[in-house]
């Protein structure tokens, strides 16, 4: 599978951003595509139209003027991840759950915990919104990206 990867500009410093020729793979905080190449021996630092749309969407989200992402996504991880990855996508902008709710919107309410683990692994950071998973106090915890950027992405969402 080839991959594609370009690097961006955005207010939380440079994201990287990987695709194959159908779906986006990888948004990361993770410079110079380490995260594609892990995956793929045939990974190109070129844009495809994948990378480029979601530049686009990124560009839109960041002013402001997207609420939500329309871009095929696919994910490289356990049943158990992948699942909980698909629940973040329910999770409306500006709003957030906890770890707990979470757990039980994937019908394992023990697997808190879990859960937790399975966002900080989540390849598509702000695109599949971990960031708006929150401690059951409502307290800011656990962000692959940081919680200061944690922290903007809800301020943005929440228009503060």
């Amino acid at each position: 599978m080839t991959m594609f990867y370009q690097e961006i500009q955005s207010p939380l410093g440079a994201i990287c951003i990987a695709a194959d020729n159908n779906s986006l793979r990888f948004l990361t905080f993770d410079p110079d595509g380490k995260m594609a190449k892990k995956i793929s021996a045939d990974c190109r630092p070129e844009p495809n139209a994948i990378t480029l749309e979601t530049r686009i969407q990124l560009q839109e989200y960041f002013a402001g003027k997207r609420t939500d992402f329309t871009l095929p996504v696919a994910f490289s991880g356990t049943k158990f991840q992948e699942q909980t990855w698909r629940a973040l996508l329910n999770i409306p902008y500006g709003e957030t759950r906890s770890y707990s709710e979470q757990a039980h919107l994937i019908g394992n309410p023990k697997a808190v915990r879990a859960v937790g683990r399975a966002n900080g692994l989540n390849p598509i950071g702000i695109i599949v919104p971990c960031h708006r998973v929150i401690g059951k106090s409502g307290k800011l915890t656990g962000y692959a990206g940081g919680l200061a950027r944690k922290r903007f992405l809800l301020g943005l969402e929440n228009g503060r």
